[in-house]
């Protein structure tokens, strides 16, 4: 009989996203057993979220079955499952349905929620956009509002109905705030008799002095032009105080509306908190430079659950690009271990920020370069169609792309009850 030899280690990942994904394809050819745990079956690309918000892509054009993803990767497999709790003394996890699973290692990139800073009660008022759940959502309300204003005959009710509130300048709310003022004024038009969709009030809301904040004071007053030239209302140190199902208010203004939508925050999901790890104030855990958890070597967090701040001013941001990088490091650190090597502090190379203003229209920040307008809107598209997990998601999204250029008519436009969402249901793992 042939010796079997020694088990192969485990490693856990917890969470399916950008950085947890990165990390299980970084270890495709390592000794050692992967075991991806994801709550749901697919990996979700949520810089396009908003446009499934915005009626321009449908659900499948960006999420794939991990499964699928790592059907020819023979040293790992799924366990469809959401980690609850765990015990790091002995080095297994639970799931919500009772199972343990035992690792040699883990890594955390379970991600982030909506984070209404305090204020819970507005999160059935305001949905955020998290999950392909949440995109559906604000996309069933978005175009819910021109149906009920074509019914509406009282002028100030309809206002209400054709006014619509995005809270939160980051590069959520400007995309969402211009796509949806875009589709208003392009693409709706022509679908209704009684009213001017054209004439739909999109106001953004920012509680600091500018939007995109981090894309420079040049950018961001580019930005604010190049909405306000499509019609989207912008206001900066403003913060919300309330909100009920009519209107916001900022400060002593309230605006009647019936649609709100919140892009203002996140914190981490409260998984690390659950497995008694440091955190910080917004749920994130507290890493060391080679991303691992203090006191626990075996243990790595990375994306919008990890809180680095080595050698930096304040926490990496919750975005893509981090995750990507911090999953990929996590890895080579993992093997670093088995190698009987030392581990490599983590280095985030930024390569740059990019955000679209609507038709043609984009910011964007490539090292010592900004640039705006056409160039940066036909990088952005690049850029996002490369990043995409398989050649399928690519093409279709493609098309879909031309197809609303050219015609101005994306089709995508249908309105779902929540019922009618279960196939559809997404992560709440932000960027990871």
């Amino acid at each position: 009989m042939t010796d079997p030899g020694p088990a192969q280690p485990t490693v856990v990942i917890v969470g399916g996203g950008f950085g947890g994904l990165k990390a299980a394809r970084a270890l495709a050819e390592a000794p050692v057993r992967v075991v991806l745990v994801d709550r749901q079956n697919h990996h979700l690309f949520q810089p396009l979220l908003y446009q499934v918000a915005s009626a321009t892509l449908s659900p499948a054009d960006i999420a794939a079955p991990i499964r699928h993803i790592l059907r020819t990767q023979e040293n790992a497999e799924v366990v469809l499952g959401e980690v609850i709790s765990g015990d790091l003394a002995a080095r297994q996890v639970r799931l919500a349905d009772g199972r343990d699973l035992a690792y040699d290692f883990l890594i955390l990139a379970a991600g982030s929620r909506s984070s209404y800073f305090g204020r819970d009660d507005w999160a059935g008022l305001a949905p955020g956009l998290k999950t392909l759940e949440d995109a559906l959502e604000i996309r069933r309300r978005f175009l819910l509002a021109f149906e009920r204003a074509e019914r509406e005959e009282d002028p100030e009710i309809r206002r209400e109905w054709l006014t619509f509130v995005i809270v939160g300048g980051g590069a959520t709310g400007v995309e969402l705030a211009g796509t949806l003022k875009e589709t208003s004024r392009l693409s709706l038009p022509r679908d209704f008799r009684r009213i001017r969709t054209d004439r739909a009030r999109v106001i953004l809301v920012e509680a600091g002095p500018s939007i995109l904040a981090n894309f420079g004071s040049g950018l961001s007053e580019k930005a604010v032009d190049g909405l306000e030239r499509i019609g989207v209302e912008v206001r900066l140190g403003q913060p919300i105080t309330g909100m009920d199902d009519r209107a916001v208010q900022l400060g002593g203004e309230r605006i009647p509306t019936r649609t709100i939508i919140w892009a203002a925050g996140v914190s981490a999901v409260p998984l690390g908190a659950g497995l008694g790890l440091p955190v910080d104030r917004l749920g994130r855990v507290i890493v060391a430079p080679d991303l691992s958890v203090p006191g626990h070597p075996e243990v790595f967090v990375v994306g919008d659950l990890a809180a680095f701040t080595h050698g930096l001013n304040g926490p990496l941001p919750g975005v893509a690009p981090v995750a990507i990088q911090q999953g990929a490091w996590a890895a080579e650190n993992l093997l670093a271990t088995l190698a009987n090597r030392p581990r490599r502090p983590f280095r985030y190379r930024d390569k740059g920020s990019m955000a679209t203003l609507g038709r043609g229209r984009a910011v964007a920040r490539v090292g010592g370069l900004s640039f705006t307008g056409y160039p940066a809107w036909l990088a952005w598209l690049f850029i996002h169609l490369m990043l995409l997990v398989d050649f399928r998601s690519r093409v279709f999204v493609f098309f879909e792309w031309l197809w609303a250029y050219l015609t101005t008519q994306p089709r995508a436009r249908l309105i779902l009850r929540n019922g009618d969402q279960a196939s559809s249901k997404g992560r709440s793992d932000g960027a990871d």
